[in-house]
Order: C-alpha cells, then sequence, then structure tokens
C-alpha cells in the first residue's frame, strides 16, 4: 500500500511540475498584415489563414473580416501556433463573402495571396507558403 501510495505521489508531482513550466511559455506569434492601395472603398477584405490541407479546398484555420479606411487594412492574426501557412486575400466589394467571377471563370473581385507571388491561374500553397516560429510576422499583400 506504501508503494502504491509512492507511486501516485510520483506521478501527481510530475504532473504538476510539467503543468506548471508549460504554463508560463506562450509558443504562439501573431501576424500582421497590412495591405495599402486597394481598388477602392467598396466592401469589405476578408482575409484566411491556411494550412497545406485548406488552401484552397475549405474554409481556413482563421478569417478575418477586414473594413477598409483610406484604400488601406491593417489587421491581426493572433496566437498562431508554430507552423507553415499561407494567406488568402479577397476584396468583396459587393459584401456576399465569397469571391465572384465572370461567365469566362474570371475573378470580377481582387484577390492575393501571402509572398505577392501571382502568376496565372489560382494561388499555389508552394508559392503563398510562409513560417510562423516563436516571433511575430509583418507582412504586406498586393493585391
Amino acid at each position: 500500500m506504501k508503494t502504491l501510495s509512492l507511486i501516485f505521489a510520483l506521478l501527481f508531482s510530475i504532473t504538476f511540475t510539467t503543468a506548471q513550466t508549460s504554463e508560463g511559455k506562450n509558443n504562439t506569434s501573431s501576424i500582421h498584415v497590412k495591405i495599402n492601395k486597394l481598388p477602392s472603398s467598396n466592401g469589405h477584405v476578408i482575409l484566411t489563414l491556411h494550412s497545406e490541407e485548406t488552401f484552397m479546398k475549405s474554409a481556413g484555420i482563421r478569417t478575418i473580416k477586414a473594413e477598409i479606411t483610406d484604400g488601406k487594412i491593417d489587421v491581426n492574426f493572433e496566437d498562431i501556433t508554430p507552423g507553415t501557412y499561407a494567406i488568402l486575400v479577397i476584396h468583396d466589394t459587393n459584401e456576399n463573402n465569397k469571391m465572384d467571377f465572370q461567365p469566362n471563370g474570371m475573378p470580377k473581385e481582387a484577390y492575393g495571396a501571402s509572398n505577392n507571388n501571382m502568376s496565372f491561374g489560382p494561388p499555389q500553397f508552394s508559392n503563398a507558403k510562409f513560417e510562423v516560429n516563436d516571433e511575430d510576422l509583418e507582412m504586406k499583400i498586393i493585391l
């Protein structure tokens, strides 16, 4: 019985010690995004943070709907854990919360992606990806 009590006490103290050492750490970062020179001040801008698994496939990890002020936006994605991400941006001029397309498949609204590599065709994760470590990031995206 003493041995069993000693084992439980030891396990409890190890668990408590581990909880205290990890509790004080903040392993997250923020991503500060600026977009200047928007085509117009109509509507709002939708920014979505994606992993490779969600990029161009689903809603994304985080979404921010930003109001346009003087043709610019300035937003933060907070508490982002380390990893590889990409950001997609849509200037939703008609405020229907989605990208609109012309009959030929071309976008009607301005869009962009992190790293500003806008070749022909839809954005690719390999061109837009960036690493989040333990430091805050700042990026400018061009639409």
